[in-house]
């Protein structure tokens, strides 16, 4: 039976999804459809996708989860078992990249170290609307309550922590306390990227992190204006159950991988679904990758967002990635012909 679009996405994904002109049907395809699948390395992203294939619906994914657990060939393993199916295929994509910050921090408040970083306000509830990132900073509505976790040297690095959702932070004394995702403030994301270039101040192929920053520690009141043009406000948790060498936690609470773990829209791929990626740009990437983040900023079939690692280095890689392609899902291939209308 052919579903509707909604009724698509609630049978298949177990979520509603919107529909909107972007969101065209689903359409199958076939591994020749895929440019670079000949030559890619199925086996290398196998890790990575058991990491969270036990946690997507046993209906769908059981027996194909259950085969993966044996370690099969991989390039078989997906060729025979599931086929590739891209949302929006006229669309192109839009591929960005994150990664996990370390940036200098302070247990207490002193000099040098002024920004706090704050766990969630226990009134604060998922989807709530609370004050913005202009009257957190104004009202102090979070000061005096004992919810800061540390503060940051810089307050342009701890923006950028808000940004990424997750990181680490390092102390005098050598230690490092590791943070992930702990709410927000139910404003949308706005990207201070885009401003600056709306603004006049940079085209929008010079835009990159590290750019951004470097204008607003030259332009202090400016960029702290610019700072809050931003309305969205990141609380974060205290993480002690991920060793150091693995990743940080993603939507699915387990850790990523990096350049195989990508952050998607869930109302059109299932978090956990391995993913084929065609990236352009000056760096092209041809690869398979797991679905195992989302993001306030990623919205829409044809949008994903690339984890790169950790640290400086990651950082410069991931935030030099604006650039065009294709992504699509490799489903189970009942469920693929579903999604579909071909059953």
């Amino acid at each position: 039976m052919t579903l509707g679009l909604r009724g698509i996405c609630a049978a298949v994904f177990m979520a509603a999804c919107p529909v909107t002109a972007s969101a065209a049907p689903p359409v199958l395809l076939s591994y020749e459809d895929l440019d670079g699948w000949p030559g890619t390395a199925p086996h290398e992203v196998f890790d990575a996708f058991l990491e969270t294939c036990g946690d997507l619906d046993p209906r769908d994914w059981g027996a194909v989860c259950a085969m993966a657990a044996g370690k099969p060939d991989a390039r078989s393993f997906f060729e025979s078992l599931f086929l590739p199916v891209a949302w929006s295929p006229e669309t192109e994509a839009l591929f960005t990249g994150y990664f996990e910050p370390e940036i200098e921090a302070s247990r207490t408040r002193a000099p040098g170290f002024e920004t706090p970083i704050y766990l969630t306000p226990p009134e604060l509830r998922p989807g709530q609307r609370w004050h913005s990132r202009a009257e957190i900073e104004d009202l102090g509505v979070l000061e005096g309550r004992g919810l800061e976790i540390a503060w940051a040297r810089d307050p342009v690095e701890a923006f950028f922590l808000q940004v990424q959702g997750s990181g680490r932070l390092h102390f005098a004394d050598g230690s490092v306390m590791r943070l992930g995702f702990g709410g927000k403030n139910g404003h949308d994301y706005r990207s201070i990227g885009q401003e600056l270039v709306r603004r006049g101040v940079y085209e929008a192929h010079q835009v990159s992190a590290q750019v951004i920053s470097n204008w607003v520690r030259r332009n202090p009141e400016e960029g702290r204006d610019l700072l809050r043009h931003n309305p969205s406000f990141v609380f974060f948790r205290i993480v002690d159950e991920v060793p150091p060498e693995r990743g940080p936690l993603g939507a699915m609470n387990r850790s990523v991988t990096p350049l195989r773990s990508v952050a998607i829209d869930p109302a059109f791929t299932p978090l956990g679904a391995p993913v084929w990626v065609e990236k352009g740009g000056a760096v092209p990437m041809r690869r398979l990758m797991v679905a195992q983040d989302t993001g306030s900023a990623i919205k829409g079939p044809q949008r994903a967002d690339i984890f790169f690692g950790t640290g400086d280095a990651a950082g410069r890689a991931a935030g030099r990635v604006r650039d065009p392609g294709r992504l699509v899902t490799l489903l189970p291939i009942e469920v693929a012909l579903r999604l579909t209308g071909q059953m």
